[in-house]
C-alpha cells in the first residue's frame, strides 16, 4: 500500500507543478487549469481515503 501511496504523491506533486507552470504563462488556459485541479483534488481525496484505514487501526 505504502507504493501506492509514494505513486499517488508523486502525481500530486506533478500537477501542482503544472499547475503552477500554467498559471505563470502570459494566457494561461482556464480550462486547462480546471482540468489539472480537479486531477490534483481527486488524489488528493483517494490519499485521504487510503490514510483513513491506517488511522484507525493505528
Amino acid at each position: 500500500m505504502q507504493a501506492q501511496d509514494y505513486r499517488l504523491t508523486l502525481v500530486h506533486h506533478r500537477l501542482e507543478t503544472e499547475i503552477g507552470r500554467e498559471q505563470a504563462r502570459r494566457a494561461p488556459d482556464r480550462w486547462r487549469l480546471m482540468r489539472l485541479k480537479k486531477l490534483k483534488l481527486a488524489i488528493k481525496d483517494r490519499l485521504h481515503r487510503l490514510a483513513r484505514p491506517g488511522e484507525v487501526a493505528g
